[in-house]
């Protein structure tokens, strides 16, 4: 038994001395806080719970450690998106494309929140052999606009993307599928949106947009939360095709392109509202990395 009642150990002078402990050593656990105390685990739940109003949490992953110059960046490009854009409901947001490049495995196991199931009390929960994704797999292009799918272009000769690749191959595609959905638009109205990729900024591509009266949108480094298809396109159409065995790279690429040609007008509509939602999160956090939506 811990010395002194509960209510005893839940006083002013232990309630300092619990947050400065936890203040000090963030990772600190509950056993260690009660042996250096002497109170029971009863107060210290009290304490934590009611009067601090803290609780433990796992770290959470971020892609990067930003420094303060990187996250001034991702706010003054934020700004100047809603700026430009009118938080999106401008209508120079018709003449842009965003677009990135992503595998497509010919297998890729479900996440462990796509494989739950329902059990009753007396059910025994199910086994999952772990499987590994495959290492077969199509590196693709995918290119979208306000109005929907733009262009996917896949790597069928190689495995890396290149300024070759890009500009010879890739972004006269992207065009030409861009005229037939804009008939009416001059090439020079057309604005491209994509990261900083070392094939998206090499001179080689920058000649291609100089050359052609493309405007370029700029995309802040370290930056794909802020990016349409990692954050909303990628993950909606993977999640279509996960746990299931393609017959190959190729078989699962086409069904990533039906899962493509079955997203909705309101996929998109929503895919654009919550790029410029995340601007105002990224806004209001000081540039750096946020929760998801």
């Amino acid at each position: 038994m811990r010395s002194g009642r509960p209510a005893d150990a839940v006083n002013p002078e232990n309630i300092q001395k619990v947050k400065k402990i936890i203040k000090n050593e963030h990772r600190i656990m509950l056993d260690e806080i009660m042996s250096y105390l002497d109170i029971s685990r009863g107060s210290l739940h009290a304490i934590l719970d009611e009067h601090l109003l803290v609780r433990k949490v796992a770290a959470r992953w971020i892609p990067h450690k930003l420094s303060e110059e990187q996250m001034t960046t991702r706010v003054d490009w934020c700004k100047f998106m809603i700026r430009k854009f009118n938080h999106g409901r401008s209508k120079l947001l018709n003449t842009l494309i965003t677009g990135d490049e992503t595998w497509i495995h010919q297998y890729d196991p479900e996440t462990k929140q796509q494989s739950s199931v329902w059990l009753f009390p007396d059910d025994d929960p199910p086994q999952k052999l772990r499987r590994a994704r495959s290492d077969n797999k199509q590196m693709v292009a995918s290119y979208i606009s306000k109005k929907g799918h733009v262009a996917t272009i896949p790597l069928t000769e190689q495995k890396t993307v290149t300024a070759s690749w890009y500009v010879n191959i890739c972004m006269p595609q992207v065009i030409e599928k861009w005229s037939i959905l804009y008939p009416k638009a001059y090439l020079t109205s057309l604005q491209w949106h994509h990261d900083n990729a070392s094939a998206h900024k090499a001179d080689l591509t920058m000649d291609f947009f100089a050359e052609n009266g493309i405007k370029l949108i700029p995309h802040p480094a370290l930056s794909l939360d802020l990016v349409s298809c990692d954050f909303f396109l990628f993950p909606k159409l993977k999640k279509k095709i996960k746990g299931v065995h393609f017959n190959s790279a190729e078989e699962a690429r086409l069904a990533y392109n039906e899962a493509l040609q079955n997203l909705t007008q309101e996929d998109w509509e929503n895919c654009f509202e919550s790029w410029f939602r995340r601007m105002d999160l990224c806004i209001q956090s000081s540039g750096i990395y946020f929760e998801k939506l």
